[in-house]
């Protein structure tokens, strides 16, 4: 129960932009999260259904052979890399909604200097508070997501160059 206060209150000092910034990181994870579970472990079936239809195939040219390489390991790409545009998308989207808590926390700054002066500081620290807090909570979810995607896109730029060489590899003893 401490937990669930202390997000309360957390949610309640930031404002509701704070809330939207929290939606979006969490789609952010569950896509980020896809793509590692899917690198670490998934790809190795649909990669080698791609290695079995090109061993199966009877090649009547070499040219058949070369765009049928070139076919698979852009089907093996586009499988490594779904949904990374989406991500780079989230990541961009996560301090630009944090700059927009900050104008809204500033607003209330300046709704509360304008009806009571500066003569009440702690009116002032909630918005003050509204403003930071968003915009902190957009840099680090931006920063977390860049980090985790960076490796991710290492990892399937990797796994892209194996396919590659395997696929040249078969296709040197065919």
């Amino acid at each position: 129960m401490i937990l669930v206060d202390y997000l309360r209150d957390f949610f309640a000092a930031g404002g509701s932009v704070l809330v939207l910034i929290f939606c979006v990181t969490a789609l952010l994870w569950v896509l980020l999260f896809d793509r590692i579970m899917y690198l670490s472990r998934g790809h190795k079936a649909e990669l080698q259904a791609v290695m079995d239809d090109w061993c199966s195939l009877q090649w009547h040219s070499h040219w058949h052979s070369d765009h049928y390489r070139l076919a698979a390991v852009s089907i093996a790409n586009q499988a490594l890399q779904r949904n990374l545009l989406l991500i780079k998308t989230l990541i961009t989207i996560c301090p630009l909604m944090g700059l927009l808590g900050t104008v809204n926390g500033m607003v209330h700054v300046f709704d509360v200097l304008s009806v009571t002066g500066t003569s009440n500081p702690r009116a002032m620290a909630e918005g003050i508070s509204r403003a930071t807090i968003p915009t902190m909570a957009g840099m680090v979810a931006a920063l977390t997501g860049l980090l985790m995607l960076h490796w991710v896109q290492t990892r399937a730029a990797r796994l892209s160059q194996q396919f590659k060489y395997q696929l040249d590899q078969r296709g040197a003893t065919t």
